[in-house]
């Protein structure tokens, strides 16, 4: 039975579309913490708009929000550092300092550069708006490609040959970063800008096996 949207509960919920590239980190985080939760819909872009009270949850109107044991929590990287640090599981973040700032480090260029460029600037204007029947803006897609490959150099840089982002284990680094990736690659242009970096190529071939992609439908197509 579901547990109505303002009882506390204490198998974590996450508010949001499975859509969402930040509903979709915050949920490989819980899976990958082996931590069974809910899933409860919340569609911004919806014609009636917010449901009622979940300004409560998220002043900004955004997704996602979180409730974990009646404590409610938004901002996915607050999210994701809760679920690590709260909740039982394998360790999402490196012991060494130096390896979890690279991992933060990578966070925060996925969260500042390459999410609008991979997801906004190259998916949307190259797969979604056609899919529509709108027109894509080459001009803006021209430029998203240009910041696209910025990013992802500095980040296979940042790897350094390591297997995943920040080092030899999986983090919240290639969490936070997998679901922008599986969007771009289904634009032709982001395919062919991951395969041009063999390192996040080699990468991403090892994150779409993982389970917990396959389970939230990533790397399908």
């Amino acid at each position: 039975m579901t547990a109505p949207d303002d009882a506390p509960a204490a198998r974590p919920r996450v508010f949001g579309t499975p859509d969402s590239v930040y509903v979709r980190i915050v949920r490989l985080t819980l899976i990958e913490k082996g931590v069974d939760h809910e899933l409860v819909p919340v569609d911004p872009f919806a014609p009636e708009g917010l449901p009622p009270g979940y300004r409560e949850r998220h002043p900004f109107g955004r997704i996602p929000a979180f409730e974990h044991d009646g404590f409610r929590l938004y901002e996915t990287g607050a999210i994701t550092r809760y679920v690590n640090e709260a909740l039982a599981g394998p360790p999402l973040l490196p012991d060494d300092a130096r390896a979890r700032a690279r991992a933060n480090q990578i966070i925060s260029i996925a969260d500042s550069y390459a999410y609008r460029a991979l997801v906004w600037g190259v998916y949307v204007e190259r797969v979604e708006k056609p899919a529509h029947g709108e027109p894509s803006d080459e001009a803006r897609l021209v430029g998203a490609l240009d910041e696209a490959r910025l990013c992802l150099a500095a980040i296979e840089a940042l790897m350094a040959g390591a297997p995943f982002l920040a080092g030899p284990q999986l983090s919240l680094a290639d969490l936070h970063l997998a679901p922008m990736i599986d969007y771009v690659r289904q634009a032709p242009e982001g395919a062919a800008l991951l395969a041009a970096h063999p390192g996040l190529a080699a990468w991403w071939a090892h994150m779409a096996a993982r389970p917990s992609l396959q389970q939230l439908g990533l790397a399908a197509r």
